[in-house]
């Protein structure tokens, strides 16, 4: 049996995507993701918890205009990979590759921006853009 690895966020953007164009062409855009819980302490206090999350967007969703402290909902699936650091030290990190980014609100910096720019920075919806599948051999690790 086929195992199910998926993964649903809603958090804000810790700071802006670093995007990188590979030589094929082919886009990379990783950024932080904040994702905040609020729960009542034995005290009965209320206590914020904020988890970070690695995101990584390929192709088409790589060029999305989003910005820092913008909020979005994602879905996608967790990567994990292990590399070795320039001291020969294995490093492990995890990974959410993202294949449906929506935006669902706005953030001080958008707010600077002219109706009409916002406009042309184009639409929440994924559901018109094509998908792309990238061939392992692709992925720079």
């Amino acid at each position: 049996m086929a195992g199910i690895n998926r993964v649903i966020l809603i958090g804000n953007l810790g700071k802006d995507p670093e995007i990188i164009t590979f030589d094929n062409g082919v886009k990379k855009a990783s950024f932080p993701l904040a994702t905040t819980e609020s729960y009542k302490n034995k005290e009965g206090n209320w206590v914020d918890q904020t988890e970070w999350h690695n995101i990584v967007l390929w192709g088409y969703l790589a060029e999305r205009n989003l910005i820092k402290g913008e909020q979005i909902y994602i879905e996608g699936k967790i990567r994990s990979r292990s590399w070795e650091d320039k001291d020969g030290n294995k490093r492990y990190t995890t990974e959410i590759f993202g294949d449906k980014v929506l935006k669902l609100g706005k953030t001080s910096r958008e707010a600077e921006i002219p109706p009409e720019i916002q406009s042309q920075i184009g639409s929440t919806s994924t559901a018109n853009e094509p998908d792309i599948d990238i061939p392992e051999d692709d992925l720079p690790f």
